[in-house]
């Protein structure tokens, strides 16, 4: 198994609540994609390159299959190769089924992980967020600036800075208890550092809810799935 497979074969990566958000993303071409409101992006799912319907239903089909029943990167990209070739299109180089694959399922997996976190029970009894980056070779420097940085669990901080914060980003966020920011000798801050944010497209915390956006001249399967978010709120 390679790298990749290791980090998403991994049996908290099917948790219900990725699979969840998953699911209630639409997909759309590239071009409607990059016209939707930040906070109102999170319901939407596209892949750069592809405009057919039926590309993207398989795409977003394949990335729920690796978070309902653990498939690895190596079947999706597999699976995604030969569905395309069929379609007569170019298959997918490793690169960009990476970037498909790592940036959709973190994405999944990091709201799932919110949700969990912010558990009221959890947040009692650790209501501090640590910023972790991987810190190697390939982190970004505006991700490496973060790094290490802890701030109270409701900080608005986590708004704009909650991962992933770019395309196949690795970075993710730890919980801690006040007694461990003490024995650890940790500062708290209540801002993040200056003149740094994340990459384009990714400032937002896709685990909240949006706000209520103007719906006005939107396509109609997003409004849909909007509206049936918003009923599904209030009868849970």
């Amino acid at each position: 198994m390679d790298g990749i497979d290791a980090l998403f074969n991994r049996k908290d990566m099917t948790f219900e609540e990725a699979v969840e958000y998953f699911k209630n993303r639409v997909p759309v071409t590239a071009s409607v994609f990059y016209s939707i409101a930040e906070e109102y992006r999170a319901f939407a799912f596209t892949v750069s390159g592809y405009t057919k319907a039926q590309i993207l239903r398989r795409f977003y089909e394949e990335i729920l299959a690796a978070l309902e029943d653990g498939n690895t990167f190596s079947e999706f990209r597999l699976n995604m190769n030969d569905f395309l070739e069929s379609e007569g299109y170019t298959g997918l180089d490793p690169l960009q089924a990476d970037n498909i694959f790592r940036t959709n399922v973190q994405t999944a997996y990091n709201v799932g992980h919110y949700k969990q976190m912010t558990d009221p029970g959890v947040m009692r009894l650790r209501p501090y967020w640590q910023y972790d980056a991987v810190n190697d070779s390939h982190t970004r420097p505006s991700h490496l600036l973060m790094d290490g940085r802890v701030f109270p669990a409701d900080s608005p901080v986590w708004d704009t800075w909650f991962p992933p914060n770019g395309f196949r980003c690795r970075c993710t966020v730890k919980t801690l208890s006040k007694r461990q920011v003490e024995a650890r000798g940790l500062t708290v801050e209540t801002k993040p550092p200056k003149d740094i944010a994340p990459d384009p497209h990714f400032n937002t915390n896709p685990a909240k809810v949006p706000f209520e956006p103007d719906l006005k001249g939107y396509p109609e399967p997003l409004v849909k799935a909007f509206r049936r978010r918003e009923r599904e709120q209030k009868e849970g």
